[in-house]
């Protein structure tokens, strides 16, 4: 089983995601854009999964901070070029478990994604 978590670690809800899979013994690596980077392909590998439109976090004051031409014009190739330069404009957290990937936290989600098979 192989769990990723992408973001920003003063990010409030990556808080709750760690604090939430250690509280479910769940093992993971975080990924943090700032420190351990990002690059186009990972970004391209993301939104082939996600697409861009789900990938933006409108919420966070970096979107808000755009001018109203960027936003008018914002598509795949400029949202990229965004999110590359400041990752904050990511929704988060990013995980990817088992080849699955999905965006956001919320308990419930987690525990739909994460529930372990039966035993026969």
């Amino acid at each position: 089983m192989n769990t990723i978590a992408y973001g920003i670690k003063n990010c409030d809800t990556i808080k709750k995601m760690k604090k939430w899979l250690e509280a479910e013994s769940i093992d993971y690596t975080f990924h943090d854009y700032r420190v351990d980077g990002l690059d186009q392909a990972m970004l391209e590998k993301f939104e082939s999964q996600l697409g861009w439109e789900a990938m933006v976090n409108k919420r966070g004051t970096t979107f808000r901070q755009l001018t109203d031409e960027q936003k008018a014009n914002l598509n795949q190739e400029t949202a990229i070029c965004l999110m590359l330069e400041s990752p904050a404009m990511i929704k988060r957290p990013l995980l990817v478990h088992n080849d699955s990937y999905h965006l956001g936290f919320k308990p419930a989600q987690y525990q739909e994604i994460f529930q372990q098979p039966l035993s026969k």
